[in-house]
């Protein structure tokens, strides 16, 4: 029974063991991940700092780029625990088989002894010949030759243990240099993200004195937000009822109050969308084929002053110059909107769900058009101070999502 509950243990761990190794895969993944969205985002921090059009914007760039070394810091601690798990786990294999060894070997210089002591062929006879009947030296026989089968296979399995050991020894030892290696990169990250934090200190208090100014210029820049979010409101509430008038049409029957101007009423085909869409809650591709998120959702405090609140109803998603908005998922485009004479967005419906595409120089489709996942939608506008930026929202009918929980590790 202790053997068995032994088995059950090994198996347990055993399993836990490739359970981490694959999590210890995606998290190196998502810290190569997290290294090239460090490195975009220098690339541009550098860009605009030659420009010196605005500290502000370098101030952005760089508390992104802080938040980003707080990431890659925050994996690289997981790596290091879950390695520290399996280095636990293995150690305790390494001493149950040295426990199991200790026993095999001890029972196999017993065997050895025994062996030793009636090793002649002629007590080996006298064994045979001394039974009192033909039964029992055929069962003295059989005894014979299965305590050499046995010792065979005891030497055998020792063998077997010892090399599995050595195995486990093996791996435990490059974990440990897996270890030491993982806690130098956390040691350098931490001392270049303090690094970044004092020059990020250093810009906030060489523009204080422009306090007003810039606060100013910042409320200007969010009520023009506003304003464009409540255009778009408008054009979500107009898909809505085109939407339920069509539904109306299709099912007379239906009473009148069921269609609403914030919700949307799913015929039997848009209802199939809308759940193929929500169950890719999180596994969606990014409305951009590579960026970094340089302004996340929701009402946050200004990176300069932070008794200044932004209001965000999505994300913004810094690019390369150039770079085009994607869908994130197939629908129809309900809307191609001119919200300035420089700034085009891109309305698709998912079934009772939609997707805005802001800040694009050009379109490259129209309103009706059936599009697909990662096509093509527009050429995403760079603003003066060399920023390439697309604003990007998720909405479920007239209320707007987070979409950090609906992109791929975002």
């Amino acid at each position: 029974m202790p053997r068995f509950i032994l088995s059950l243990i090994f198996l347990s761990m055993t399993s836990l063991m490739w359970g981490q190794d694959s999590q210890q895969e995606k998290l190196e993944k998502r810290k190569a991940e997290i290294q090239q969205e460090i490195l975009a985002n220098e690339k541009l921090l550098q860009t605009v700092k030659k420009k010196e059009k605005s500290a502000v914007n370098v101030i952005i760039l760089q508390s992104n780029k802080i938040k980003l070394k707080e990431k890659l810091i925050h994996t690289t601690e997981k790596q290091t625990r879950i390695l520290g798990n399996d280095m636990y786990i293995n150690q305790m294999k390494i001493n149950k088989l040295n426990k199991e060894l200790a026993i095999l070997k001890e029972d196999y210089a017993k065997m050895i002894v025994k062996s030793y002591k009636s090793r002649s062929e002629q007590s080996r006879a006298m064994f045979l010949l001394s039974s009192e009947n033909f039964l029992q030296a055929y069962k003295r026989a059989q005894y014979m030759k299965q305590y050499t089968s046995y010792r065979k296979i005891q030497g055998e399995e020792i063998k077997t243990k010892t090399d599995e050991l050595l195995g486990y020894n093996e791996r435990l030892n490059i974990q440990k240099a897996a270890k030491k290696k993982l806690l130098a990169e956390n040691t350098k990250e931490k001392l270049s993200l303090e690094k970044e934090k004092r020059e990020q200190l250093k810009l906030v208090n060489a523009i204080k004195k422009d306090k007003k100014k810039i606060i100013a210029s910042i409320k200007k820049k969010q009520q023009e937000s506003r304003a464009i979010d409540r255009q778009i409101d408008r054009l979500i509430r107009e898909a809505i009822a085109e939407a339920n008038r069509k539904a109306a049409i299709a099912n007379p029957n239906a009473p009148v109050a069921t269609y609403t101007s914030s919700r949307i009423v799913l015929t039997a085909e848009s209802k199939i969308l809308a759940d193929n869409f929500r169950a890719n809650r999180g596994k969606l591709p990014w409305p951009v084929e590579k960026g970094f998120v340089s302004l996340g959702y929701g009402d946050q405090a200004h990176p300069v002053y932070p008794s200044l609140v932004i209001h965000n109803s999505g994300v913004e998603i810094t690019t390369d110059q150039g770079s085009t908005a994607r869908a994130v998922f197939g629908g129809e485009v309900t809307s191609v909107i001119v919200l300035s004479p420089v700034n085009k967005a891109v309305m698709i419906q998912h079934g009772d769900c939609f997707t805005v595409y802001q800040n694009l120089s050009s379109v490259f489709v129209s309103k009706g058009d059936k599009v697909n996942i990662k096509q093509s939608l527009g050429k995403i506008r760079t603003n003066g101070e060399g920023k390439t930026v697309l604003k990007f929202t998720i909405s479920q009918n007239t209320t707007y999502n987070n979409p950090a929980s609906w992109l791929y590790n975002m």
